[in-house]
């Protein structure tokens, strides 16, 4: 593994035979993190939000899994 920092970004080389899943698991963590750096929402309102849009997900899906 290589990891090289330039002005403008961090560059992480990786094996071809490193495992996928994995590394696409750690990718979407870091797509978490930049997407959340500046955000100032408190635990409690994304728990909310979290919970509205699940409510409103089963609310469209039901009929897909209860018959």
């Amino acid at each position: 593994m290589l990891i090289e920092r330039t002005s403008r970004e961090v560059i992480i080389r990786l094996p071809a035979s490193v495992d996928t899943t994995g590394l696409q698991r750690l990718v979407d963590y870091l797509v978490y993190k930049e997407a959340t750096a500046n955000s100032k929402a408190t635990q409690e309102q994304v728990d909310k939000l979290a919970s509205e849009v699940k409510k409103g997900w089963w609310k469209k899906n039901r009929k897909r899994f209860i018959k």
